[in-house]
C-alpha cells in the first residue's frame, strides 16, 4: 500500500478490533442457536433478527471501522461517504439474516451449514469491499486479485466451522468458541483485504469530501452498546423462561 498505514494508531487496534468482532458473534451465534430450537416461526425470526444484528452490525461492521482508525495516509485527509458506509451496515446485517437462516434449518444440515458458511462468509466481503468504496483519499486505489481471493476464502471457511461450532455441537464451551472462531473470519478477512489495496495518491487532488471516521464511530459505539443489550438480555433471559415454561406445561398435562 503505497504511503498508507493500516496501524497508525498501533498494533493494539487490532487486538480492540478483534475483541470487538468476538463480542458481536458469540452474542449472535448464542442468538442463532436459540432461534434453531425455536418451536414458534415468529420467535426463531425475532432471534434470527438479534443474531444477524449482533454478527453484521456489531462483529463485522463495527469491527471494520474500529480498525479503520488505524487506516492512515500521512498528511493527507481519510474521509468517509455516509450513504455507502450506512449502506454497507445494512448489507452485513441483511446478509448475515440469510446465511443463519440457511445454516440454522434443521433439515439437511449438512449442505446447509455449507451454504450458510458461504453466504455469511461472503457477507463479511460485502460489508468491507462496499465500506472501502466508502472511502474518500487524494487519488484512488486498486486491489490485488489474490489476496482479494485468499480473503474471501478465509472468511467463508472460518464463518462455516464457526457455524458448525455453533449449532451442531451441544457444548456450550465449543459454542462460545465459536464466536472467537468468526471473529478470526472477520479479522483476518479485514486485514487481509487492507493488505490487497494498492493506492495511487495524487498530492494535487483537493481535500476529498465526506465525514472523518471519528466523528461517527463514537455515537456508533453507543448505540452498538445499547443494542447488544437487547440480545444479551435475551440470551440470559432464555433459559430461564425455559425452565418456567415446564412447570406449566406439567400442570396442562395434569388437568
Amino acid at each position: 500500500m503505497d504511503h498508507a498505514e493500516n496501524f497508525a494508531l498501533g498494533r493494539w487496534l487490532l487486538v480492540l478490533a478483534y475483541l470487538t468482532s468476538v463480542v458481536g458473534c458469540v452474542l449472535g451465534l448464542a442468538c442463532a442457536v436459540q432461534a434453531r430450537h425455536a418451536a414458534d416461526p415468529r420467535h426463531r425470526l425475532r432471534w434470527l433478527g438479534l443474531a444477524s444484528v449482533s454478527i453484521g452490525g456489531v462483529g463485522i461492521w463495527l469491527m471494520h471501522f474500529v480498525a479503520m482508525l488505524g487506516f492512515s495516509t500521512p498528511g493527507m485527509p481519510v474521509r468517509y461517504d455516509v450513504f455507502r458506509t450506512v449502506l454497507s451496515a445494512l448489507l452485513a446485517v441483511a446478509a448475515v439474516f440469510v446465511g443463519l437462516l440457511v445454516a440454522g434449518s434443521q433439515a439437511r444440515i449438512g449442505w446447509r451449514l455449507l451454504l450458510g458458511g458461504l453466504i455469511t462468509g461472503l457477507a463479511v466481503n460485502v460489508m468491507h469491499y462496499t465500506g472501502m468504496s466508502a472511502l474518500r483519499v487524494k487519488g484512488g486505489f486498486t486491489y490485488d486479485t489474490p489476496l482479494v481471493v485468499l480473503s474471501v476464502v478465509i472468511a467463508v471457511v472460518a464463518a462455516t466451522a464457526a457455524l458448525w461450532f455453533a449449532i451442531v455441537l451441544n457444548r456450550l464451551v465449543l459454542r462460545v468458541a465459536a464466536g472467537f472462531v468468526m471473529a478470526v473470519a472477520v479479522t483476518g478477512m479485514h486485514y487481509t483485504g487492507m493488505a490487497a489495496v494498492r493506492m495511487q495518491m495524487d498530492m494535487s487532488a483537493p481535500d476529498p469530501a465526506g465525514t472523518e471516521v471519528f466523528s461517527f464511530l463514537f455515537p456508533v459505539f453507543v448505540l452498538a452498546a445499547i443494542a447488544m443489550a437487547v440480545p444479551l438480555c435475551a440470551v440470559l433471559i432464555a433459559p430461564a423462561v425455559e425452565t418456567a415454561e415446564k412447570p406449566l406445561k406439567v400442570d396442562k398435562a395434569l388437568v
